[in-house]
């Protein structure tokens, strides 16, 4: 069974300012945030409810059965949270790409543009006529 397919039919909620929230919401939610919440703040939160069970008990012989679920819940954020820095990458380079070749057309233009204004007459005449 995925992290997601456990996620969605234990229906995991996640701690929030504004409530708990479900698997879907946390990809609506920004990575960080000066004001507001983040899933930085979601995964910080899942880690300390995961470091408050998993402190050992010298008397216990069982597991405790929410830190199974605790840690599947911060796979979950983890994954989202790679996810997200993935795109937002793979956004970046789009946008350093675009701007590239919007600076190679520009100069491009300028050259052809520079070929042009060492035609003689005629020759600008005769591309005239063939258009």
């Amino acid at each position: 069974m995925t992290i997601f397919e456990t996620a969605t039919r234990e229906k995991f909620r996640y701690p929030s300012t504004k409530g708990l929230l479900t698997t879907e919401q946390l990809w609506e939610l920004p990575l960080t945030a000066r004001s507001g919440f983040s899933l930085d703040d979601v995964a910080k939160a899942v880690n300390a409810e995961l470091k408050a069970v998993s402190t050992e008990s010298f008397v216990a012989t069982e597991a405790n059965p929410a830190k199974a679920t605790l840690e599947t819940k911060l796979e979950v954020v983890k994954h989202v949270i790679a996810v997200r820095l993935a795109e937002d990458q793979a956004a970046k380079a789009a946008a350093a790409r675009k701007l590239e070749k919007e600076k190679l057309l520009t100069v491009l233009g300028r050259k052809q543009d520079a070929v042009l204004e060492n035609l003689t007459e005629a020759e600008l005449l005769a591309r005239i006529n063939n258009l």
